[in-house]
């Protein structure tokens, strides 16, 4: 049984480095069916003047590279946010069998809000998607961060 909770700490681990490098607060970790970690990384745009270096990109880009292999199956992608269109395009690009998600994201997310990528008919691939836990650990991360820059 793979440990959510522990997977979910490390990717919190990585949106708390992004915040320290003033990045949005946070962090994805991708991890393979016998629990070992892939990849893992957090938002990055500002510092590699990239908008696409979101961190679910990030780790999915370097799992791709580790694995030689575009597609990532049999994987759990752990989120601390719930991801935007982009991210859940390359998600379901990458064919990744589970995506564990922290926090909702209203605003910008498109899962469970906005465009609910998933369950658009066009889409090719669609993980399973769960609600993770540290939900309220990742949500204070950022509506810290956020509040402090204001």
């Amino acid at each position: 049984m793979i440990d959510d909770a522990r997977f979910m700490q490390r990717a919190l681990d990585e949106a708390r480095a992004a915040a320290q490098a003033g990045e949005a607060p946070i962090g994805a970790v991708l991890v393979d069916a016998g629990g070992k970690i892939i990849a893992a990384a957090g938002n990055a745009p500002i510092a590699t003047n990239d908008p696409t270096a979101h961190a679910e990109i990030r780790t999915l880009r370097a799992a791709a590279e580790k694995l030689s292999n575009y597609r990532l199956p049999e994987t759990t992608l752990y989120v601390t946010l719930e991801p935007c269109a982009m991210c859940a395009g390359a998600i379901s690009h990458a064919r990744v069998a589970r995506l564990v998600i922290a926090a909702k994201d209203e605003k910008g997310g498109a899962v469970w809000h906005g465009p609910r990528f998933f369950e658009q008919p066009t889409c090719h691939w669609r993980p399973e998607v769960v609600q993770g836990p540290l939900a309220e650990e990742s949500a204070d991360l950022l509506r810290t961060f956020f509040r402090d820059r204001r």
